[in-house]
Protein backbone atom coordinates (compact mmCIF):
# COMPACT_ATOMS: atom_id res chain seq x y z
CA UNK A 1 0.00 0.00 0.00
CA UNK A 2 1.36 3.23 -0.82
CA UNK A 3 0.87 6.35 1.43
CA UNK A 4 0.23 9.25 -0.01
CA UNK A 5 -0.69 12.79 1.43
CA UNK A 6 -2.72 15.24 -0.65
CA UNK A 7 -2.26 19.17 0.75
CA UNK A 8 -2.46 22.53 -0.24
CA UNK A 9 -3.19 25.95 0.74
CA UNK A 10 -6.87 27.22 1.67
CA UNK A 11 -8.90 27.00 -1.37
CA UNK A 12 -6.30 25.12 -3.98
CA UNK A 13 -8.46 22.58 -4.71
CA UNK A 14 -7.87 19.59 -2.57
CA UNK A 15 -11.38 18.14 -2.41
CA UNK A 16 -11.98 18.13 -6.17
CA UNK A 17 -8.82 17.12 -6.91
CA UNK A 18 -8.84 14.36 -4.17
CA UNK A 19 -12.03 13.29 -5.94
CA UNK A 20 -10.20 13.13 -9.63
CA UNK A 21 -7.66 10.45 -7.80
CA UNK A 22 -10.64 8.70 -6.15
CA UNK A 23 -12.03 7.98 -9.66
CA UNK A 24 -8.48 6.84 -11.24
CA UNK A 25 -8.99 4.29 -8.05
CA UNK A 26 -7.27 5.74 -5.16
CA UNK A 27 -8.88 5.25 -1.46
CA UNK A 28 -9.40 9.03 0.14
CA UNK A 29 -10.21 10.01 3.72
CA UNK A 30 -10.62 14.13 4.55
CA UNK A 31 -8.70 14.66 7.32
CA UNK A 32 -11.24 17.90 8.36
CA UNK A 33 -13.71 15.22 8.12
CA UNK A 34 -11.79 13.20 10.82
CA UNK A 35 -11.45 16.33 12.78
CA UNK A 36 -14.78 16.82 12.76
CA UNK A 37 -16.38 13.26 13.79
CA UNK A 38 -13.51 13.78 16.57
CA UNK A 39 -15.07 16.72 18.13
CA UNK A 40 -18.03 15.12 18.27
CA UNK A 41 -20.13 15.58 21.56
CA UNK A 42 -18.61 12.63 23.99
CA UNK A 43 -14.98 12.55 22.41
CA UNK A 44 -12.16 12.94 24.26
CA UNK A 45 -11.02 15.37 21.58
CA UNK A 46 -14.28 17.62 22.18
CA UNK A 47 -13.29 17.87 26.05
CA UNK A 48 -10.49 19.22 25.35
CA UNK A 49 -10.99 21.21 23.07
CA UNK A 50 -14.39 23.18 25.32
CA UNK A 51 -11.71 23.07 28.14
CA UNK A 52 -9.43 25.28 26.51
CA UNK A 53 -11.63 27.44 24.66
CA UNK A 54 -14.71 27.59 26.73
CA UNK A 55 -18.85 27.18 26.34
CA UNK A 56 -18.48 30.02 24.47
CA UNK A 57 -17.58 27.76 21.04
CA UNK A 58 -21.15 25.99 21.68
CA UNK A 59 -24.39 25.26 19.61
CA UNK A 60 -27.42 25.11 21.80
CA UNK A 61 -26.97 21.41 21.18
CA UNK A 62 -23.35 21.64 22.59
CA UNK A 63 -21.66 20.74 19.82
CA UNK A 64 -19.20 22.54 18.24
CA UNK A 65 -19.74 25.25 16.15
CA UNK A 66 -16.96 25.64 14.06
CA UNK A 67 -17.55 29.31 12.91
CA UNK A 68 -17.36 30.36 16.57
CA UNK A 69 -13.91 27.88 17.33
CA UNK A 70 -12.18 29.55 14.57
CA UNK A 71 -13.01 33.10 15.33
CA UNK A 72 -11.77 32.13 19.26
CA UNK A 73 -8.24 30.78 18.09
CA UNK A 74 -7.61 32.62 14.64
CA UNK A 75 -8.96 36.04 16.08
CA UNK A 76 -10.98 38.67 13.89
CA UNK A 77 -10.50 38.55 10.12
CA UNK A 78 -9.61 42.21 10.54
CA UNK A 79 -6.48 41.44 12.95
CA UNK A 80 -4.67 39.24 10.65
CA UNK A 81 -5.33 40.81 7.08
CA UNK A 82 -2.57 43.01 5.73
CA UNK A 83 -3.96 45.37 3.00
CA UNK A 84 -5.48 43.05 1.35
CA UNK A 85 -2.09 40.98 1.14
CA UNK A 86 -2.24 37.11 1.69
CA UNK A 87 0.77 36.00 3.08
CA UNK A 88 1.66 33.17 6.04
CA UNK A 89 3.05 34.67 9.70
CA UNK A 90 6.40 34.16 10.56
CA UNK A 91 4.79 32.32 14.00
CA UNK A 92 1.78 30.57 14.22
CA UNK A 93 -0.56 32.43 17.12
CA UNK A 94 -0.64 30.44 20.79
CA UNK A 95 -4.36 30.16 20.18
CA UNK A 96 -3.66 28.08 17.07
CA UNK A 97 -0.88 26.25 18.35
CA UNK A 98 -3.34 25.32 21.62
CA UNK A 99 -6.17 24.05 19.38
CA UNK A 100 -3.18 21.78 16.88
CA UNK A 101 -1.89 20.42 20.31
CA UNK A 102 -5.06 19.17 20.94
CA UNK A 103 -6.56 18.39 17.70
CA UNK A 104 -3.60 17.40 15.10
CA UNK A 105 -2.28 14.01 17.40
CA UNK A 106 -5.51 12.45 17.65
CA UNK A 107 -5.93 12.69 13.51
CA UNK A 108 -3.11 11.56 12.61
CA UNK A 109 -3.91 8.72 14.88
CA UNK A 110 -6.50 8.03 12.87
CA UNK A 111 -5.88 8.66 9.88
CA UNK A 112 -2.77 6.52 10.09
CA UNK A 113 -4.91 3.85 11.51
CA UNK A 114 -7.63 4.27 8.49
CA UNK A 115 -4.40 3.82 6.08
CA UNK A 116 -3.01 0.62 7.65
CA UNK A 117 -7.11 -0.91 7.33
CA UNK A 118 -6.49 0.24 3.42
CA UNK A 119 -3.08 -1.70 3.48
CA UNK A 120 -5.39 -4.41 4.65
CA UNK A 121 -7.92 -4.44 1.96
CA UNK A 122 -5.23 -3.51 -0.95
CA UNK A 123 -1.65 -3.97 -0.28
CA UNK A 124 -1.26 -2.74 -4.08
CA UNK A 125 -3.35 0.00 -3.33
CA UNK A 126 -2.75 3.90 -2.72
CA UNK A 127 -4.16 5.67 0.27
CA UNK A 128 -4.67 8.95 0.28
CA UNK A 129 -5.18 11.34 2.84
CA UNK A 130 -6.67 15.33 2.31
CA UNK A 131 -5.39 17.28 4.76
CA UNK A 132 -4.39 21.32 4.46
CA UNK A 133 -2.16 20.43 7.62
CA UNK A 134 0.31 17.90 6.77
CA UNK A 135 3.60 19.23 6.95
CA UNK A 136 2.56 21.88 9.75
CA UNK A 137 1.48 19.24 11.92
CA UNK A 138 4.39 17.30 11.04
CA UNK A 139 2.67 14.33 9.94
CA UNK A 140 4.79 14.18 6.55
CA UNK A 141 6.93 11.09 7.85
CA UNK A 142 3.37 9.17 7.86
CA UNK A 143 3.74 9.61 4.18
CA UNK A 144 5.57 8.10 1.40
CA UNK A 145 4.81 10.28 -1.20
CA UNK A 146 3.21 14.16 -1.31
CA UNK A 147 1.49 16.14 -3.31
CA UNK A 148 0.99 19.63 -2.94
CA UNK A 149 -1.30 21.61 -5.41
CA UNK A 150 -1.06 25.37 -6.01
CA UNK A 151 -2.72 28.21 -7.43
CA UNK A 152 -2.79 31.66 -7.53
CA UNK A 153 -4.09 34.14 -4.71
CA UNK A 154 -6.86 35.71 -6.73
CA UNK A 155 -7.94 32.11 -7.72
CA UNK A 156 -8.23 31.35 -3.94
CA UNK A 157 -9.92 33.94 -2.42
CA UNK A 158 -12.38 33.82 -5.68
CA UNK A 159 -12.69 29.91 -5.12
CA UNK A 160 -13.18 30.47 -1.18
CA UNK A 161 -15.74 33.42 -1.54
CA UNK A 162 -18.06 31.50 -3.29
CA UNK A 163 -17.61 28.15 -1.53
CA UNK A 164 -18.38 30.21 1.29
CA UNK A 165 -20.79 33.14 -0.81
CA UNK A 166 -19.02 35.89 1.17
CA UNK A 167 -17.93 39.00 -0.81
CA UNK A 168 -14.61 39.33 -2.82
CA UNK A 169 -13.15 41.94 0.49
CA UNK A 170 -14.59 39.83 3.29
CA UNK A 171 -13.20 36.43 1.57
CA UNK A 172 -9.80 37.93 1.13
CA UNK A 173 -10.24 39.14 4.60
CA UNK A 174 -10.36 35.20 6.06
CA UNK A 175 -8.16 33.81 3.44
CA UNK A 176 -5.51 35.64 4.75
CA UNK A 177 -6.59 34.85 8.51
CA UNK A 178 -6.42 31.28 7.56
CA UNK A 179 -2.94 31.24 5.99
CA UNK A 180 -1.52 32.74 8.32
CA UNK A 181 -1.73 29.99 10.26
CA UNK A 182 -0.37 27.51 7.41
CA UNK A 183 3.52 27.57 5.92
CA UNK A 184 4.40 29.21 2.98
CA UNK A 185 3.07 27.39 -0.14
CA UNK A 186 6.75 27.85 -1.40
CA UNK A 187 8.12 25.47 1.51
CA UNK A 188 5.29 23.20 0.95
CA UNK A 189 6.68 22.92 -2.65
CA UNK A 190 9.91 22.09 -1.38
CA UNK A 191 8.72 19.18 0.37
CA UNK A 192 6.29 17.88 -2.50
CA UNK A 193 6.77 14.31 -4.68
CA UNK A 194 4.60 16.38 -6.67
CA UNK A 195 2.83 19.75 -7.53
CA UNK A 196 -0.15 20.05 -9.11
CA UNK A 197 -0.92 23.71 -10.54
CA UNK A 198 -4.55 23.80 -10.07
CA UNK A 199 -4.81 27.50 -11.54
CA UNK A 200 -6.16 26.82 -14.81
CA UNK A 201 -9.06 24.65 -16.24
CA UNK A 202 -10.29 21.50 -14.70
CA UNK A 203 -8.73 19.39 -18.07
CA UNK A 204 -5.44 20.64 -17.45
CA UNK A 205 -5.65 20.04 -13.42
CA UNK A 206 -7.27 16.56 -14.83
CA UNK A 207 -4.38 16.01 -16.90
CA UNK A 208 -1.68 16.78 -14.64
CA UNK A 209 -3.67 14.11 -11.89
CA UNK A 210 -3.67 11.69 -14.54
CA UNK A 211 -0.02 11.93 -15.23
CA UNK A 212 0.59 11.72 -11.12
CA UNK A 213 -1.55 8.81 -10.77
CA UNK A 214 0.26 6.83 -13.36
CA UNK A 215 3.39 7.43 -10.93
CA UNK A 216 1.80 6.12 -7.89
CA UNK A 217 0.92 3.54 -9.30
CA UNK A 218 3.80 2.57 -10.92
CA UNK A 219 5.91 3.08 -6.96
CA UNK A 220 2.73 1.35 -5.39
CA UNK A 221 3.39 -1.87 -7.78
CA UNK A 222 7.33 -1.61 -6.58
CA UNK A 223 6.25 -1.68 -2.95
Amino acid sequence: MLKVGLTGGIASGKSVVGEMFVTLGAHLVQADRIAHELMLPGQPVYNEVVRHFGGGILNPDLSINRGKLAEAAFGSASSTANSGQIAAAATIPERIQELNRIVHPAVIRSQNEWMDEMGRQNPEGVAMVEAALILEAGAAKSFDRLIVLTCSDEQRVARFAKRQKLSLEAARKEVARRMAAQLPEEEKIKAADFVIDNSGSLERTRAQVEQVWQRLRADAACL
